[in-house]
């Protein structure tokens, strides 16, 4: 009852409260996006509406290769790579550095097919890793574990400086040129910093 004997009622857009409830993409759906999808990017956080952005880079100075957007799902990052890797024509044997998340039989397994050699880390947590002493004897598995870590450089400048944080497209194809165009961008604004160390 407020102070002038008038009774409070519910706000006008009182919707249902999920809290404590299970939410997935089969109950939830973006009524501005409808190509985003519930994904949480660990235990304990919440899950959102959101498209993944999946970026190769090599190795040598930093570079974005190719880029790509896609659903997100709990395999997304692995089916990314592996069509990124895919689009590689004409080149020579190469490597992979990437987390603990691409250490499956599969994936490893399909890395080794298209010659592509997993420098992915070992993820030995309640399991038996895919990658074993043939690969993580060699120095250049350690080498690529530690430049692999430079692709969050890539995604911090596109959130900071290239407004990927909060996208003002909506839609898979709309996002997804404007995340490619974010990637090429960034490769501009290294490159004359790359040639000014030559």
């Amino acid at each position: 009852v407020s102070g002038h004997g008038e009774q409070k009622t519910a706000p006008s857009n009182a919707g249902r409260d999920f809290r404590g409830e299970k939410r997935s993409n089969a109950t939830h759906a973006s009524t501005t996006d409808p190509d985003a999808r519930l994904f949480k990017k660990a235990r304990g956080q919440a899950a959102k509406l959101c498209h993944m952005a999946h970026v190769l880079m090599e190795n040598r100075n930093g570079l974005v290769v190719d880029a790509i957007l896609t659903h997100a799902t709990g395999t997304a990052e692995r089916e990314a790579a592996l069509t990124m890797l895919g689009r590689m024509e004409g080149r020579h044997r190469i490597t992979l550095g990437a987390d603990k998340n691409y250490d499956t039989a599969a994936f490893v397994e399909a890395l080794r097919e298209m010659d592509v050699t997993p420098h992915v880390a070992q993820n030995n947590t309640n399991r038996r890793s895919a990658i074993d002493g043939r690969t993580t004897r060699h120095p250049g598995y350690g080498l690529s574990q530690k430049i692999r870590k430079r692709i969050e450089e890539v995604f911090g400048w596109a959130k900071t400086c290239g407004t990927m944080r909060k996208t003002r497209h909506r839609g898979q194809d709309r996002v997804g040129w404007s995340f490619t165009l974010t990637a090429a961008a960034y490769n501009l604004v290294r490159l004359p910093k790359l040639l000014g160390a030559t």
